[in-house]
């Protein structure tokens, strides 16, 4: 017998529940009085993060890599050394700061973050939807600073040289956003 009745959506939370659970679950654990009592809570906090894969990846995290990624990185976006390094870097060299990007990222996020699983996140591609937020942001990040304060002009930058600058600000970029998303 089926319930055609029923509404699937009416029966399963969605993430936002989900999430406003697990912050309610974390403030009663701060101000429970008894060491019992937390350890359920913290145990049941356990298993409802290990049940939905961990820390459900929404526009907050989105918001906190965004800011991240913008003041790590802003301070190289307008640095004269910077692009006089892009400037003398070879291909080789750029593909290293790019590879540099994605092994930091992906080990901020999920090597240095024992609450994630990547294999348990939404995915684009196979890809955990976290991390190519992430990349993006990091790259995003120091592009949008780049064109609003004018660096390519500035700095007499040609475009290649432009792209050079971009990868070596995504490493400081992806280390702000990376970290503003696992520690908040």
């Amino acid at each position: 017998m089926t319930d055609d009745w029923r509404d699937d959506d009416e029966d399963e939370p969605d993430q936002r529940e989900v999430e406003e659970l697990l912050e309610d679950l974390e403030e009663l654990e701060d101000v429970v009085d008894s060491p019992v009592e937390r350890r359920v809570i913290a145990r049941t906090i356990e298993t409802l993060t290990r049940f939905t894969g961990g820390r459900i990846f929404g526009l907050d995290d989105v918001a906190q890599q965004i800011v991240g990624g913008f003041i790590l990185s802003a301070p190289f976006v307008v640095t004269e050394e910077v692009w006089s390094l892009a400037t003398t870097m070879n291909w080789v060299q750029w593909g290293i700061t790019v590879l540099m990007v994605l092994g930091i990222g992906y080990g901020t996020l999920y090597r240095a973050n024992d609450d994630r699983d990547p294999d348990q996140e939404r995915a684009v591609l196979g890809i955990p939807l976290r991390f190519v937020s992430l990349i993006l942001i990091s790259y995003l990040s120091v592009a949008v600073l780049a064109f609003v304060f004018n660096a390519p002009e500035t700095f007499d930058a040609a475009p290649s040289t432009t792209l050079k600058a971009i990868c070596i600000g995504a490493i400081f970029g992806v280390v702000g956003a990376a970290t503003a998303d696992s520690l908040f």
